[in-house]
Order: C-alpha cells, then structure tokens, then sequence
C-alpha cells in the first residue's frame, strides 16, 4: 500500500507534495496496479456512459468527483461507500451568463433577427424590454445566485425562489402567487425526485400571456409536452438550455413552436470553466481515514454518500 494519496483526474493538477495525479479521461485506462491506489477519481467532464469506465476498477475509491454542478447522471455509477462532490461554483459564471444572453435574446427579438440575417432582409419591430420586467429565478444555489446577480443592473425586479424561505429568498410553496405576476422565470435547480416535472401544465397555466421560461437546469424538470402546448399555441415563451429529451431529436414539436429559443446545453462549456475547475479543492495527503482537501479540510459540494467531517 503507498504511502501518498492517489488521484485520478482528466485535467492536470498543481499537487501538493504526497499527492500523486494520474491523468486519464478517454480511451485506455492506466495500469491496474495504477488503479489499485487511488482514493480520488475526477470524473471526465461528459455525459457519456464510457466516463465511468474506471469506477469499477478503483478497489480504493473513497471520493467520486464531478466536474458537473448537476449529479444525478453519476448517482447510478456511484458505488457505495463512496462520497460523491460536485463541481459546485465551477459553472456559476458561465450558466449565469447564458441565462442572461437567452433571455435578453428572446425578450428582444435576437432570434429573429438571425433568420432575417439569413434571408437579407431588414426588419425593425419592437420587443419587450427585459428592464421593468418582473423575473422569478427559480433556485437560489450557486448558479440561481449568479444569475440574479447578473440581472442585478437590467433595472428588472428579481425575486429568488427555493425550497425554503430565507433572507432575500421566497419558499416554493408561494409560487403559484409569483407565476400569476411574473414576466419571466428562470429555472436553475438541480434535477431530483422532487424537482423533476416541476414546470407542468399546472405551473405553465399560472403564468400570464406572453411570459418567458428560461431553463438552464435540466430538461426533466419541466414537462416538455406542456411546453409544447403553451409555447406552440403562442401564449407562452421560452428560452432552452436543456431539453428532454435530451439531445432533443430532429422533428421533434419543440423545435418549430413559436417563441421557442434553443442552445444544445452548453451553459457551463466556455473558457470560464478550465481555470475553475482546477480552482476545485485538491486533495492534500491525509492520515487515513478519511481523504482531505488541502489545509486538512474535507472535501466540498459534498452531495452523496457517506459525510467526510472534521
């Protein structure tokens, strides 16, 4: 057994001394008796089955960590015993400043502008300004924080919403007073049993003509086919960085409904991520059990599994 803390990662990483790295994040894995020793293993930044190849091989795994805020692709991977982080504040900035560029660009016609681009043709309209708006962000974690903080100078009024009522932050289970006056809904919460089908019809219906959903969650917790409806009959609008399903198929409804605005899931993928991600907490050589984060802490965004504590 080594005497060092054994890290299997996709991205270099500035160790501290006692720390060893293994890089590896497509193709062959490294040798078994590599495997034997790592406790640590950064998960390859994709939504592909082949990232959890090395997971089965890892006899010592003790911490799984995601280079996604979103986690609930790995829970079926993960094994038990095992702790699970995410890359919490890793996307904050970049799925913020998506959530921002989607929804100024469907309030003021970006859309169709591009098309009218494509056609040569000038056409001038009006649309709706996003100041003076009233704008529900739906998650007040990291990245619905973000994203209010960005709506922040656009003279709108935002209101946060979550699970529970706290300082500046309204419970969920007054949404059905905010849908009736809200202009646009931002949707930022992690995917759980809780969460998913959220936005159904019933959600949908509260909110007035015209409105704009913005999703840069996950494509399960909003009803597609109640989208569908409200969007393709024109009364509701959306803006749509997930989809479900998702990637969203060739022919399918959403893509042609009116109002509809769709990026293929890249709110975190930008040049703000890589410094961020090596920013994640590293591993520092601990007396067993259990792992440490450097400076002796254990490890954040701990989402999963068995609790590290002091």
């Amino acid at each position: 057994m080594s005497d060092h803390l054994s890290v299997l990662a996709p991205l270099d990483v500035d160790a501290p001394a006692g720390v060893a790295v293994h890089t590896w994040s497509a193709g062959p894995l490294p040798a078994q008796h590599l495997l034997d020793e790592v406790e640590v293993h950064v998960l390859p930044y994709t939504f592909d089955d082949d990232s959890f190849a090395a997971v089965p091989r890892l006899p010592r795994l003790r911490i799984l960590q995601t280079l996604t805020a979103g986690y609930e692709h790995v829970l079926p991977h993960l094994p038990a015993g095992v702790t699970l982080c995410n890359a919490g504040g890793v996307h904050d900035a970049s799925t913020a400043e998506l959530a921002l560029a989607l929804t100024l660009a469907a309030q003021r016609g970006i859309g169709d502008f591009v098309r009218a681009q494509d056609r040569h043709e000038w056409s001038p309209a009006a649309y709706p300004s996003l100041a003076d708006r009233r704008v529900l962000v739906l998650g007040a974690g990291g990245v619905g924080r973000a994203v209010a903080a960005r709506l922040a100078p656009f003279e709108c009024e935002v209101t946060l919403v979550a699970r529970t009522a706290r300082d500046g932050v309204r419970p969920v289970h007054a949404l059905p007073e905010l849908l009736a006056t809200a202009e646009v809904v931002v949707v930022a919460v992690p995917l759980t049993d809780e969460t998913r089908g959220m936005v159904d019809a019933g959600f949908l219906a509260r909110l007035g003509d015209g409105a704009l959903l913005v999703n840069v969650s996950r494509g399960a917790v909003v009803d597609t086919d109640a989208l569908v409806a409200q969007t393709r009959s024109g009364r509701l609008r959306a803006a749509l960085d997930v989809t479900d399903p998702e990637p969203l198929p060739a022919g399918h409804p959403l893509w042609s409904c009116p109002g509809v605005l769709i990026s293929p899931h890249v709110g975190g993928n930008t040049s703000a991520f890589w410094p961020r991600a090596r920013r994640l907490p590293r591993p520092h050589p601990p007396p067993p059990p259990p792992p440490r984060t450097r400076g002796g802490r254990p490890p954040s965004h701990q989402v999963a599994g068995p609790t590290l504590g002091p």
